[in-house]
């Protein structure tokens, strides 16, 4: 049986943090290949497509940005660019006016600030406009190789579902969990539990019966709970039919004993 809720609001310190550990090493196991999804060469175009990513998908993002730095390479180029025609090239994205402004004028910090360079640090990005401690920690992690948590929507909405905080403002959920994990683990964390929150643990309906840490959750049974409707849930390299990278991905739904708990 799955641990309650009741369970969880009785546990120690301790207790809640050895769960947590548990249930990222099952996430780990079930998305060994989780990465940023956002395409980028560069630490300027992994902050210029974060900031993008802002209310559209990544899958759009990802559509736009060699447009855009085909375009406008580096950031005097972006910071000096048509407003106009910007907007047209974002325009898919949504909001494009907004975003037009906000790329425009955060390269203007870099190039004033920072030689047109990003900077490594989490107290010089945040000064930048637009960018909040989300979307530093996005470049940290995956542009520097500098561990911290991104703390997201999908992020928020499954640490408070599996329990791990009661927290709602970003930041301090952002504290709250990374004082469970080693801080080499962080940005591998934000990775498995954003993928989960993607693929199996939707907002509206979570796939529960094909989830690999059912056993750990005190949401289990809020969404579908039988194995074969649960994996008609599941989204993309995990959705039934999908073509799966290669080399494959770890276990796969078809591995969970049936009654939907690993």
């Amino acid at each position: 049986m799955p641990i309650s809720a009741r369970q969880v609001a009785a546990e120690t310190p301790l207790a809640r943090t050895r769960r947590a550990r548990r249930m990222f090493r099952a996430l780990r196991e079930r998305y060994p290949y989780a990465h940023c999804e956002l395409d980028f060469t560069t630490p300027l175009e992994l902050l210029v497509a974060t900031v993008l990513s802002a209310q559209t998908t990544d899958v759009m993002v990802n559509k736009v940005t060699p447009t855009l730095f085909a375009r406008w390479p580096d950031a005097e180029a972006l910071a000096g660019a048509d407003r106009a025609e910007m907007e047209e090239v974002l325009r898919p994205t949504g909001f494009f006016r907004a975003k037009t402004e906000s790329v425009r004028r955060l390269s203007a910090d870099l190039v004033e600030r920072f030689d047109g360079q990003v900077p490594p640090r989490l107290a010089d990005l945040v000064t930048l406009h637009g960018v909040g401690r989300k979307t530093a920690h996005v470049v940290l992690g995956n542009a520097f190789g500098i561990p911290g948590l991104t703390v997201d929507t999908h992020f928020g909405r499954l640490v408070r579902r599996f329990g791990w905080t009661t927290e709602e403002d970003p930041v301090k959920v952002e504290h709250a969990i990374a004082a469970m994990f080693p801080r080499r683990d962080l940005t591998e964390l934000s990775h498995a539990v954003i993928f989960h929150g993607r693929r199996t643990c939707h907002a509206r309906r979570p796939a529960c019966g094909a989830c690999p840490v059912a056993r750990w959750c005190p949401s289990y049974g809020l969404g579908e709970t039988d194995p074969d409707a649960a994996r008609a849930l599941l989204t993309y390299e995990l959705a039934p039919g999908a073509v799966l990278p290669d080399p494959p991905p770890g276990p796969l739904p078809d591995e969970v004993p049936s009654g939907g708990m690993p």
